[in-house]
């Protein structure tokens, strides 16, 4: 897969409502759907945190400032510079949502509760989880996880893409 076919996929996940946009609306909910998904109450700590660095990814990735980004506008943002200084938080507060015993870690449950409260096929999130867990130990870490997502958004590879294809 290469990068354009990566951040067209990612780009589907974020465009909810299917309209050729990625909303401010449709964006900021994320934390909240993964929250209510993961049994996180609106007032944990650990939901504001995630609220907050997807307000700081809206407003780096909306360029023009209209409240909607649409596929080239994604795409020309989406890369390293971008994962490093926005996307891993984001992503990183939403992995804290899902790690229910704060061990830095997710096991195959709470794994799959994430891919599938973020808009992932519930279908390949065992192989996801699988090629996450190189070493068999039942459990993805969360620097593996953000560095696999880096990879696929910056290379259009990581091990977690080769499961969207099982």
């Amino acid at each position: 897969m290469d990068t354009i076919t990566a951040k067209g996929h990612i780009f589907a996940m974020l465009d909810v409502d299917g309209d050729g946009v990625i909303s401010r609306r449709e964006y900021l909910a994320r934390p909240e759907r993964a929250a209510v998904a993961l049994g996180r109450r609106a007032q944990d700590p650990l939901v504001a945190v995630a609220r907050t660095a997807h307000e700081r990814v809206f407003a780096s990735m909306d360029a023009n400032g209209d409240g909607e980004v649409s596929f080239e506008e994604y795409a020309a943002w989406a890369g390293a510079e971008a994962f490093d200084e926005v996307c891993r938080q984001a992503l990183g507060s939403l992995f804290d949502l899902a790690d229910t015993d704060g061990d830095g870690a997710l096991d195959r449950a709470e794994f799959t509760r994430l891919r599938e409260a973020l808009g992932n096929p519930a279908g390949n999130a065992g192989s996801a989880f699988d090629a996450l867990d190189a070493d068999g130990a039942g459990h993805v870490d969360r620097d593996a996880y953000l560095a696999s997502i880096r990879t696929f958004v910056t290379d259009g590879a990581s091990p977690m893409a080769e499961a969207l294809h099982r």
